[in-house]
């Protein structure tokens, strides 16, 4: 996702490679290029130079650190920045009451019911709660069947009325149902428009004031851009919601939805949805949104997703290798093989700093690690320790011992090192904490 993005802002900090110090010259060229990445990324003109006048008043108001080039310091003002644009921190689900009433709104083709089933399993699964699936959707009998197939899928009970074509009646009286059964959290399915209309706005805005839901969550086609910002604006207007759902994100490649919509709507981004599977689904944490988009992965994120399918301890002492610049090709092996195990491969092998780049034009297969698997197991365990001490000899034998060329292993070796080196970077200035105390943070 945001790959073209990604790419242009690359492009824009390159042109202070190499200067000994910030100047007003050389911030000025850099950041005119930032705002022409970010308005082909679809974000308003508007938005684009507010956003640029920030980072070049923060650029020029830094004072030169020795450790850090003028492009390192640009990458960690755009970082922030971006993550202030997109929230600042996450924003959590007000779930304390007993029912919690969650409404969920948007149009036709956005996601919202298969999003509910996602929120349905994420509260079940990470919240410990037992939700109900309500079918408010009155006009689509598919949307219905839907509902269903996914509550079944996941153990969730899902509340219908067939016959009834009220949905402020149908939500009522789920609500009810839920209260006698033990549910504590309602998830209530309303229908949607291919545009907005007023019959669609009234009657999700009637159910709003029959059961005066805890949360409003608006669910919104990343992929539509500045389409998705002005929607949810009109939402908003009506609704008053409470956070804001980006589905389709994995197909995003400009981010223009992402980076705007909440400067447009003041609501926070809660969720972001990717695919079709009940399990992907995540908070939306603004920091690490930024730090993929900057193309230096997303370590926290791995690490959870880790903890979630292995034991905590491991996953601590992955973490701690990676802030302590120690990650060598062991670790690498260990989580190819646990990232096998958790989900999308490409997604997942770009929260590691520096790999993104590398493989973003490559299509990952499930295989596709068996060569690199192989290279390493060629390996001994003294240089899977080391790997700095892999010379050209060294090389060749991993080669032969892999059924591999030796430009295969140069070029995962290379790729390797880029990740090595971006993990550095990253301790630096931000990841680390020690960084960001550093700047003045």
């Amino acid at each position: 996702m945001f790959e073209s993005l990604s790419e242009r802002l690359d492009s824009a900090f390159k042109q202070l490679k190499g200067e000994g110090r910030i100047s007003e010259i050389n911030v000025a060229s850099t950041v005119k290029e930032i705002r022409r990445a970010l308005v082909d990324a679809d974000v308003n003109y508007k938005i684009a130079k507010d956003f640029t006048d920030r980072v070049r008043e923060k650029a020029l108001g830094e004072k030169v650190i020795t450790a850090i080039s003028p492009g390192q310091l640009m990458v960690k003002i755009v970082k922030d920045e971006l993550a202030e644009l997109m929230g600042g921190t996450e924003a959590e689900l007000d779930i304390k009451a007993n029912p919690t009433i969650i409404l969920i709104a948007g149009l036709q083709g956005s996601g919202k019911t298969t999003f509910s089933g996602k929120l349905a399993n994420f509260l079940k699964t990470k919240k410990n709660k037992k939700p109900l699936l309500v079918a408010a959707d009155i006009y689509r009998p598919a949307a219905i069947d839907q509902l269903k197939v996914l509550g079944e899928q996941i153990g969730v009970e899902v509340y219908n009325e067939p016959e009834n074509k009220n949905a402020v009646q149908i939500a009522q009286n789920a609500i009810q149902q839920a209260k006698q059964n033990g549910n504590n959290i309602v998830i209530i399915d309303t229908a949607g428009r291919l545009a907005v209309d007023e019959v669609m706005m009234t009657e999700v805005a009637n159910i709003k004031t029959a059961v005066k839901p805890n949360e409003i969550l608006f669910v919104v086609d990343s992929m539509t851009g500045q389409d998705a910002v002005n929607t949810a604006k009109a939402f908003n207007d009506r609704l008053d919601f409470s956070g804001v759902v980006l589905t389709k994100l994995d197909g995003d490649t400009r981010g223009g939805a992402a980076l705007t919509i909440k400067y447009t709507v003041e609501k926070p981004i809660k969720f972001v949805s990717m695919g079709e599977k009940l399990d992907t689904l995540d908070v939306f944490y603004p920091e690490r949104m930024a730090q993929r988009i900057l193309g230096m992965g997303d370590i926290t994120t791995l690490v959870e997703r880790a903890q979630a399918q292995f034991n905590e301890e491991q996953a601590k002492k992955l973490e701690k290798k990676i802030r302590q610049n120690q990650f060598d090709f062991d670790d690498f092996r260990e989580q190819l093989q646990q990232i096998k195990k958790m989900g999308n491969l490409k997604d997942l092998m770009g929260m590691i700093p520096g790999v993104g780049k590398a493989i973003k034009d490559i299509d990952i297969s499930d295989d596709a690690f068996k060569g690199i698997e192989a290279m390493i197991g060629s390996m001994t365990p003294e240089e899977r320790g080391n790997p700095d001490i892999i010379d050209g000899s060294r090389r060749k034998r991993i080669a032969k011992g892999a059924g591999k060329d030796i430009q295969d292993v140069n070029q995962f070796m290379k790729q390797f090192d880029q990740m090595r080196q971006m993990m550095k970077m990253m301790n630096k200035f931000g990841a680390g904490g020690k960084g960001l105390r550093a700047l003045g943070r």
